[in-house]
């Protein structure tokens, strides 16, 4: 295992829907043993904030005093997208995880309305693997999903369903600049595959890497997820020294 250092710019970890940052540490664990990566993971308050909420509040836990690059996983893409139309110093890229910019079933917008009755707090845990995990469930992945929406109430998951399905950040996304990596699981049972096209037209020169797991990409494929980042990140490294 490689000591981190402070030679690479610190990865910066946006959750997904969960919002506890509590589902990162295969991830962590594979970035640690392939390459000498710090990370800082940003956990959202168990409260029904919308994004905008959200992001002033990422904004004020984003580190001061080294460069970073901020990876947003599934639910946190509109927040990188935002950060992405006006980085903040030290921002060099972002990573998008099986995320969006935009509501990726439109066709679902209209059901915001009914979400009061949606039962989160008592959703089959079946349906739950099925959607996050299949085809590479196990029980350990289930295990550790069980707990991480076990400490979210479920008036914030509902508030957080509500802003996917309300949100599109897709003008001020393609403001931005920054150079951008879409991590695409071959597997995705919530993001359609053609929403990372999307990603690409709105950000020329994004890079793109399929990797065969489901939505739950960093916590099913850590290490395939690992390499993609460090190749990314060594690139960004590469391009700095040649400018």
């Amino acid at each position: 295992m490689t000591t981190p250092t402070h030679a690479s710019p610190l990865l910066v970890l946006l959750p997904g829907m969960d919002g506890t940052a509590r589902l990162f540490h295969r991830f962590d664990a594979a970035l640690r043993a392939q390459a000498a990566i710090d990370t800082l993971a940003i956990a959202y308050p168990a409260a029904p904030l919308d994004y905008a909420a959200l992001e002033a509040f990422v904004r004020e836990r984003l580190p001061q005093d080294r460069p970073f690059v901020v990876l947003a996983e599934s639910f946190s893409g509109p927040l990188g997208a935002a950060l992405r139309a006006d980085p903040p110093p030290g921002m060099r890229a972002l990573i998008l995880c099986c995320s969006f910019v935009r509501n990726p079933r439109p066709m679902l917008a209209p059901l915001r309305h009914l979400l009061g009755l949606v039962p989160f707090g008592a959703m089959p845990g079946f349906a739950l693997r099925q959607a996050l995990l299949a085809p590479c469930s196990t029980p350990e992945l289930q295990d550790e999903l069980a707990a991480a929406l076990a400490q979210v109430p479920p008036s914030v998951l509902r508030q957080r369903l509500r802003a996917v399905l309300e949100t599109d950040a897709s003008r001020s996304f393609a403001r931005g600049s920054l150079p951008v990596l879409y991590l695409r699981a071959r597997h995705d049972r919530l993001v359609p595959p053609a929403n990372a096209l999307q990603i690409l037209l709105q950000a020329p020169g994004a890079q793109l890497a399929d990797i065969a797991a489901p939505h739950m990409l960093l916590q099913a494929a850590p290490e395939a997820a690992a390499s993609a980042v460090t190749a990314f990140l060594d690139g960004l490294s590469a391009a700095q020294v040649s400018a």
